[in-house]
């Protein structure tokens, strides 16, 4: 409702019904004053045959003093027609005074033909202007619009009023006050009464601010002011249901609470800013509720909420409404995760799909496994396949639908905070996959949402994403960027996120991803670059990092695109800022090395600078090392399934190759299973063969060796600064051979920011190599091996260096003095200074 104008003012939003009429002739005002007193004729057959099922209601309005100790609750159905039928109360209720002069000749109160004809056909924009209460020449109108009721009734006080029923659904009255009352309805039903308040009587929940804010696509915040959100307004509970949908022509809220007919749940158009409103009295959480839009051409299509924060299990479709009601207890964690920044921390992630890890399991019951096993294992991070809500298990979750939401698969938002919760008391940081590049088509979710393209870009071109069959998001309109961008910082903010590992950035810059000359357009330079999706980015990384400190943001990014993790402000050789990220996974070196690895033993001198190349770029970006689950599904074979030779060859080259990668500049990424050597393939139907760490079999010792080792390789890791501190700088690596591709050997030192060194050799020879001679910094007087993959509780061979091993005074591959080792058949070690 609007608000209650003073007595001698005029309605700011007064219809044009209910303005004071010009003078009218005799004859002209004698006419009205006689159809006024007729009844509203029934327009429909539908409201002949109500008329006829509600015999007790009255023809005209009437104003009745309440039965004492009754409530609306408690009156029957066939009762409530007679109690508000009943003649005025012995005692009147008493009205302000009326103004001086000569009272305005009434009106009728009922909606005229086409505010009715509009919210019967839901493209009214201004609902409230025509329902609820206004001050009208004679008194105030009252007008309801409730479908199947038999009835209704106007609570003001002691008044009881009795509306006419118009037809359609429409009950109006006119009341001789000269002020809006405060006032409820109760709306008699078949068998029932509701007391309720009017959600036509209520001010608009979001204020001038908000509004301008989404406008300028700059709403830091937008999950607090779009959806649907329990609150108390004008002293009343019930939820404020919002939602941007510029091209409609008008939209409905329909759910469980009106039996999913949303024709009496008109909402309001807020001026020009595309959003819409309404309060809807008395819904709380748990509430399922859709948006239903008229389409520019007057169709209609039912729509789950874009800003929904929690939804139906798919494959049900609808939204709920919901608060957090969670009690964190990560304080202390969310204070110290900023104290290093995480290129310059030791940072080694374990890669998990939550749905598969053990199928199953909610994310309560997740909170009670996984923390400990990654505790256990040494891992500083979890990575968590993307969590928000999708209809396809088989996308893994990279097509999203419900943005705002993680998926209840698993359990409520409040569950999922749980989750979170728990790893961050067990001291593991939570990076989440995002997908801000494309979404899936379906007709209930966000592809042309209010009937023409509004997420997706209007040029089919855009829009259309080659590769998956879904619709990529138009980056160049505020809305959307606010909308992505919001979407960044409400992870962060509302569920303790560390990090956000940002999917398909390739496919968002380049204009010609993936497409064919003539199935693109140049941008306004000529170049293949998306300025867009560009802009967008530097908007999300700035501003997640300036909202959230301690936040990470890592791009999956598989091209040389000059400074994806440099700062927004510093331009590069092509003419762009950096794009803000913290990190970039290093598709190349995981692709070369992976290649490397698949060749046999006796041909990888063939290819020994697939080993070394990454060194050439690895200190362009800040880099993250990768083996995810793309590289273990669709026929690529898991981990340890790409090495050559039997099955002691298989392990020996997986164990060399994590020694290698977790001594190679930049931080390490482990999807799951493959910390156990897992053989098969991932399936997101039955996850990890966690079978293969049974002691009943056969060959669990082999499988239990490999994790050891992943314990082990992040133990020494984590306590050795130079392995992780100075990842991004030249000055902390320093070959020591790199060129040896006839004894497949690679050997290099990393330094911390003391200048501590520690020494990487890998052997990918399945030989013994005795006495082998590496030149090493003279500073050093003894080496001892720290870590070494061939070592029999990991189920190697067990050939090893145990002593301490001195230098000696002979200059070898550039250095002053040299060591001899003896190095074990495919694998890698780590030396430090004794």
């Amino acid at each position: 409702m609007t608000p209650s104008p003073p007595s001698n003012g005029s309605h700011p939003k007064k219809t044009a019904e209910e303005q004071p009429p010009a003078k009218k002739t005799t004859e002209q005002a004698t006419t009205e004053k006689a159809a006024a007193k007729k009844p509203a004729k029934k327009t429909t057959a539908a409201a002949a045959k109500k008329a006829t099922a509600k015999k007790a209601v009255a023809k005209k309005a009437a104003v009745q003093k309440a039965a004492p100790g009754k409530t609306a609750k408690a009156v029957k159905a066939t009762k409530a027609a007679k109690a508000v039928r009943q003649s005025v109360a012995k005692k009147p209720v008493p009205q302000p005074a009326p103004e001086p002069g000569p009272l305005p000749l009434a009106l009728s109160p009922a909606v005229d033909a086409g505010d009715r004809e509009r919210l019967l056909h839901g493209t009214h924009h201004a609902p409230h202007s025509v329902l609820g209460a206004h001050p009208v020449p004679g008194g105030v109108a009252f007008r309801a619009f409730r479908p199947y009721a038999l009835g209704v009734t106007v609570v003001a006080g002691n008044l009881h009023a009795e509306l006419h029923d118009d037809g359609d659904g429409f009950f109006s009255g006119l009341l001789p006050l000269t002020e809006v009352p405060g006032y409820r309805l109760l709306v008699a039903y078949e068998g029932t009464v509701q007391d309720t308040e009017d959600a036509y009587r209520f001010l608009p929940a979001l204020g001038e601010l908000d509004l301008h804010l989404i406008g300028e696509g700059r709403h830091e915040q937008l999950w607090t002011v779009l959806g649907a959100e329990p609150t108390t307004h004008q002293d009343v509970t019930g939820t404020r249901f919002t939602v941007w949908a510029p091209n409609a022509r008008g939209v409905r809220v329909t759910g469980g609470f009106n039996f999913w007919d949303g024709t009496g749940h008109p909402m309001r158009s807020l001026g020009s800013s595309g959003v819409w409103e309404l309060f809807v009295p008395g819904v709380g959480e748990g509430e399922l509720y859709k948006f239903e839009i008229t389409r520019p051409d007057g169709s209609r299509t039912l729509r789950a909420d874009p800003m929904a924060r929690r939804t139906q299990v798919p494959p049900e479709t609808a939204s709920i409404v919901t608060a957090s009601h969670y009690d964190w207890g990560d304080a202390d964690w969310l204070a110290h995760r900023g104290d290093t920044p995480a290129h310059r921390a030791p940072l080694s992630v374990y890669e998990v799909h939550l749905a598969s890890w053990r199928p199953g399991l909610t994310y309560r019951q997740l909170a009670e496994q996984l923390p400990a096993y990654v505790r256990d294992l040494g891992f500083t991070h979890v990575e968590l396949m993307p969590v928000a809500e999708h209809p396809f298990g088989g996308s893994w979750g990279y097509q999203v639908t419900g943005f705002y939401a993680p998926t209840a698969r698993l359990g409520t938002p409040d569950d999922f905070r749980y989750l979170v919760d728990a790893l961050h008391r067990a001291g593991i940081g939570v990076i989440m996959d995002w997908v801000p590049a494309h979404f899936p088509r379906d007709d209930w979710a966000l592809a042309e949402f209010d009937g023409r393209p509004l997420y997706e870009h209007e040029d089919p071109l855009r829009s259309a994403h080659p590769d998956w069959g879904t619709l990529e998001f138009d980056f160049g309109r505020r809305e959307v960027r606010n909308f992505l961008v919001a979407n960044a910082v409400y992870w962060c903010e509302e569920f303790h996120i560390d990090g956000l590992r940002v999917d398909a950035v390739a496919s968002m810059l380049y204009l010609d991803y993936s497409r064919e000359p003539g199935q693109w357009v140049p941008n306004e330079h000529g170049g293949r670059e998306n300025l867009d999706a560009v802009a967008f980015l530097q908007e999300m990384n700035a501003t997640v990092y300036r909202r959230a400190p301690g936040v990470v943001t890592v791009a999956e990014e598989s091209t040389a695109w000059d400074g994806v993790t440099r700062a927004t402000h510093h331009k590069g050789p092509g003419g762009f800022g950096g794009l803000g990220f913290g990190l970039k996974w290093n598709m190349g070196w995981m692709h070369d090395s992976l290649a490397y690895m698949g060749h046999e033993p006796v041909h990888r001198k063939y290819h020994h600078d697939e080993m070394t190349f990454s060194m050439v770029y690895a200190y362009s970006e800040n880099y993250v090392l990768p083996i995810s689950h793309d590289e273990v599904v669709h026929g690529k074979r898991s981990l340890v399934s790409k090495m050559p030779g039997d099955w002691w060859q298989q392990r020996a080259d997986h164990r060399a190759y994590l020694g290698f990668m977790w001594a190679h500049p930049g931080k390490q990424l482990l999807f799951m299973g493959q910390e156990f050597a897992q053989g098969a393939e991932w399936s997101e139907a039955h996850g990890p063969d966690w079978w293969l760490l049974d002691p009943a079999y056969g060959a669990e010792a082999d499988h239990r060796g490999v994790r050891d080792l992943v314990r082990d390789l992040n133990t020494v890791y984590r306590d050795t600064p130079a392995l992780w501190q100075c990842d991004t700088e030249p000055a902390g690596f320093r070959w020591i051979v790199g060129d040896a591709s006839e004894d497949n050997v690679v050997a290099f030192v990393r330094y911390d920011a003391e200048g501590v060194p520690l020494l990487a050799v890998s052997h990918f020879s399945p030989v013994v190599r005795h006495d082998y001679r590496l030149g090493v910094p003279e500073d050093v007087p003894a080496w001892h091996e720290v870590l070494n993959t061939d070592a029999a509780r990991y189920g190697g061979s067990e050939v090893v260096n145990p002593d301490p091993v001195k230098p000696e005074p002979q200059p070898w591959h550039g250095q002053q003095t040299s060591i001899r080792l003896t190095l074990p058949p495919l694998a890698t070690v780590w030396l430090r200074p004794a």
